[in-house]
């Protein structure tokens, strides 16, 4: 069994104060890809990455970003950005290949993507919101290229992490008002359903939960929004379909309750029966 997670940390000094190091002991997995680790390396807290080995590209903006990995084996390959010059230094995408006994040969992604920016309105940032499209135009172009080489250096590839989107109506609660928000809009949503497919990609929470609401995987931390489980699934596993028809178990690790959070996002958990 491969058990591998994918959490945006929200900082992980923060979250490790929340607990995060007890969660990552209890749970066993194999990997997690981390996001938003927001930390120097040298200040990232040893509790965090006990008994792994850490990965990890802090980008170059101070306090922002930082995308990273935790693997019990050390990768045999790291890849740090996509070929995206405006963004590659950035932290916001980490490429690994991992190739330990017991489970194919993986290749393996952290990724956070923009948020962007509010696209109308009085705070609207038109030049943020068009650095987020660029960010789309490019990635997927680039997951093209490394699906294909996956395929034909017989590897099996899964791009875990933030995506800042809610692909369909069951990926958020508040759905029929959300469809001029960014991360909900027509565009967004066809991009993401452009990843997809059968012979290309597939969301292995998804494909493992057809048809039911959520999981959602972040919530405000406004008073009440978690409570009533009002989130998004913006937080994903995309693997190719070699990989994802081993798929066993998949979820969020939502806490029971929202004094104890480790983040504003729950951690995405998949057991790959490889």
């Amino acid at each position: 069994m491969l058990r591998i997670a994918s959490h945006n940390v929200n900082g992980i000094r923060s979250a490790t104060r929340r607990g995060f190091g007890d969660w990552l002991a209890a749970r066993d997995c194999d990997v997690v890809a981390l996001q938003e680790v927001r930390c120097p390396a040298a200040l990232v807290p040893a509790e965090a990455t006990a008994g792994y080995h850490l990965t990890y590209h802090p980008g170059v903006l101070a306090g922002r970003n930082g995308v990273a990995f935790l693997t019990r084996t050390p990768p045999t390959a790291v890849r740090a950005g996509f070929g995206h010059r405006a963004t590659d230094d950035h932290g916001r995408y980490l490429e690994i290949d991992l190739d330990a006994p017991g489970h194919p040969p993986l290749t393996l992604g952290s990724l956070y993507l923009p948020k962007g920016a509010t696209h109308a309105g009085p705070d609207a940032d038109p030049a943020k919101y068009a650095r987020k499209v660029a960010f789309m135009r490019a990635f997927r172009a680039y997951l093209v290229r490394a699906r294909r080489h996956a395929v034909r250096t017989g590897r099996e590839l899964a791009v875990l992490g933030d995506f800042n989107i809610a692909h369909t109506e069951l990926d958020l609660t508040r759905w029929r008002t959300s469809g001029r928000m960014e991360g909900f809009l027509p565009h967004e949503r066809a991009w993401f359903g452009s990843l997809l497919g059968p012979r290309t990609l597939v969301d292995v929470v998804r494909h493992v939960r057809p048809g039911e609401p959520g999981p959602n995987s972040w919530w405000s931390w406004l008073p009440g929004r978690f409570a009533a489980d009002v989130g998004w699934r913006i937080d994903y596993q995309l693997a190719t379909p070699g990989l994802a028809r081993t798929a066993v178990a998949a979820g969020t690790d939502r806490e029971a309750d929202a004094a104890l959070r480790l983040s504003d996002h729950a951690p995405v958990v998949v057991d790959y029966d490889v």
